[in-house]
């Protein structure tokens, strides 16, 4: 596949991103807005689902976990029908994520993951990750999200990129089979953390149709070598899913919006003038203790931001372009890995 010149800037990690500008008569298109149960994770699935309905949200990031649609539990095909049914009735789209702590082991967060030493267990996980893209077909969603996982301890590079290609592979698979993208996350402390590392895996695999990316927001505040808003101009041509929080730069940690650094409003711009159509799920993992509080917060500050790129525009002839933020060398997180 050869690459405009515009794609062919974004792929390289030393490039400036790619400007993007307003279509034609400088109007935005509004954004869809989800949260993910992940930071619901004391709710029932179907009074969470209800409650992101009552609030005005478009749609969720569904985390397949033991408390919401368990994907290792019996009569899996039934339950995803009746939840697939119940996201109909409520008017809600739907991303799977896969980001659960202790699906597959409860002992080891994320664990095993695709660079395991154990083939046998990077089986287990490859084998969640189709079951998602099987859920995630029966849901009518736009993608499945996933990560790479950290560099377990011994393990080199090379061997670990190895490990992950062979392990997405069977995944690409069944994506392509569902017509459901794969879209993985650049998470910070991960083998696969950056917009560059995409990239590698993508040229590695040979660049399928069914790989895309999970932009997350406040990793490109907390690691990138561009600003959140150049971030996902870069990540255009790729970009699948969203998710979207404050940080601040180089510390991995999900806040709440206003508590971090970003600047929202040139964002949700940018994201609005690549012509997406997915959700940007909020992300805020570890406040499930006040997960209806915050979901309730998030929704109108991020309809304010909306409204106020809409109003800084200023012209469809005219790039939304944001000066990055000092560089800073990133946490591998307090957060571990992921979440």
């Amino acid at each position: 596949m050869s690459d405009t010149p515009s794609v062919r800037a974004a792929a390289s990690p030393n490039a400036a991103p790619a400007t993007t500008t307003a279509p034609p008569g400088g109007t935005l298109p509004s954004l869809r807005f989800g949260y993910g149960t992940n930071g619901l994770a004391d709710l029932r699935l179907d009074d969470a689902l209800a409650l992101l309905a009552d609030l005005g949200y478009d749609g969720v990031g569904l985390t397949l976990d033991h408390m919401h649609l368990d994907p290792l539990a019996p009569d899996l095909a039934t339950r995803t029908r009746r939840v697939a049914q119940r996201l109909d009735s409520l008017g809600l789209g739907v991303t799977v994520e896969t980001g659960a702590r202790y699906v597959l082991d409860p002992r080891r967060k994320h664990g095993p993951s695709l660079l395991d030493p154990d083939p046998d267990d990077r089986a287990r996980r490859t084998d969640l990750l189709a079951r998602a893209v099987r859920v995630a077909a029966d849901l009518g969603a736009h993608a499945v999200h996933c990560f790479s996982g950290t560099v377990p301890a011994g393990t080199d590079t090379e061997t670990a990129w190895k490990r992950l290609a062979e392990s997405l592979a069977p995944v690409l698979d069944a994506a392509a089979r569902a017509g459901v993208p794969l879209a993985v996350e650049p998470e910070p402390g991960h083998l696969l953390a950056t917009l560059a590392d995409f990239h590698h895996l993508r040229r590695a695999l040979g660049d399928p149709e069914l790989l895309g990316l999970t932009l997350d927001i406040g990793h490109c505040q907390c690691l990138e070598p561009f600003s959140p808003a150049d971030c996902v101009r870069a990540a255009a041509p790729w970009l699948r899913h969203v998710q979207i929080e404050d940080m601040r730069r180089g510390v991995h940690e999900h806040l709440p919006f206003g508590e971090g650094e970003i600047d929202f409003p040139p964002v949700l711009a940018a994201l609005a003038a690549t012509g997406y159509q997915g959700l940007a799920v909020v992300e805020l993992p570890r406040h499930s203790h006040a997960g209806p509080h915050f979901a309730a917060h998030s929704l109108p500050f991020l309809r304010q931001a909306e409204r106020t790129a809409a109003t800084a525009q200023p012209g469809p002839a005219e790039a939304l372009q944001q000066t990055a933020p000092p560089h800073g060398a990133p946490s591998t997180a307090p957060e571990g890995s992921s979440r």
